[in-house]
């Protein structure tokens, strides 16, 4: 099972949501999903560091270098019109997100840019992923 790097707060609000623009279900990126990903079941993991010019909200988690849920990649785009409000950046590429599943505690584990393969150990502790 892939990984992918969300900084914070970005990640909570996919997982947790946020207090006025509900889920997070749009992952803004510069490149389209990579076809074999599309349907697949990815882990969400919360970068170490936030993003910088990320708008920070009330109470939250803000677990980082974590694994924090399963969700499934359905389809992506490119918007040019400013759809997929109120998380879709224009002139980027949406990741749809879908059957966002919180992990019922989340898992320490360093994480890459892109996508990427947790170690054995990390996935054994996520009881919610499938083994390879």
């Amino acid at each position: 099972m892939k990984a992918l790097t969300i900084r914070q707060p970005y990640a909570d609000a996919i997982v947790h949501g946020h207090h006025t623009h509900g889920y997070k279900r749009t992952e803004n990126r510069s490149r389209p999903i990579p076809p074999k990903y599309l349907g697949q079941t990815i882990l969400i993991h919360a970068a170490k560091a936030p993003h910088p010019a990320a708008e920070i909200w009330g109470p939250r988690p803000d677990v980082r270098s974590a694994l924090l849920a399963t969700a499934v990649l359905t389809s992506c785009h490119f918007d040019g019109a400013g759809c997929c409000a109120p998380w879709g950046m224009p002139n980027w590429f949406h990741w749809q997100l879908d059957d966002v599943q919180p992990l019922t505690t989340p898992v320490p584990a360093s994480g890459q840019l892109g996508f990427w393969t947790p170690p054995d150990n990390v996935l054994a502790a996520v009881p919610e992923a499938p083994t390879r």
